[in-house]
């Protein structure tokens, strides 16, 4: 039985918990926050720190000193982060959904989550770039979409 299948996330090894990134960049995009309603809309722009090709992070053992708001991923918080998308492996690990087809320890393969459609490979614009006059046009709606089982 694979580890995911038998491991709650709080009992996972670190190098468990990082096997489970799927690499997908989505929880590196901006989010905007309506100040009215605390609604969390997500942005098409990427951190600074995420490569938009590969969706990796560039300085990834040293992100959280260069981004100061950048989140480290616990078990809580991705129970208590209403924002992380549907997709995401800690949460279908959280919610009991497992994980699906295109993950790349089920698939064998890393480029499976870009062929699915899940990354935000070419899908974004680099902080540097983005027009911080209107941000609400960077609002998408891609974020939590998952293709059939």
């Amino acid at each position: 039985m694979a580890f995911w299948d038998e491991k709650p996330l709080e009992a996972m090894t670190t190098e468990e918990w990082e096997a489970l990134c799927d690499g997908c960049g989505k929880c590196c995009l901006l989010k905007l926050e309506d100040e009215d309603s605390g609604q969390i809309f997500p942005a098409n722009v990427r951190c600074k720190l995420l490569d938009g090709e590969t969706c990796g992070c560039s300085d990834y053992p040293n992100r959280q000193a260069k981004v100061p708001d950048c989140i480290k991923l616990t078990p809580e918080k991705v129970r208590e982060i209403a924002w992380i998308p549907k997709s995401c492996a800690y949460r279908r690990i959280a919610e009991g959904r497992g994980l699906a087809w295109w993950h790349p320890l089920v698939s064998g393969d890393p480029n499976t989550v870009h062929a699915a459609g899940i990354s935000v490979r070419g899908r974004t614009i680099a902080e540097a770039d983005a027009d911080t006059s209107d941000w609400e046009s960077h609002i998408i709606d891609w974020v939590d979409w998952e293709p059939a089982e």
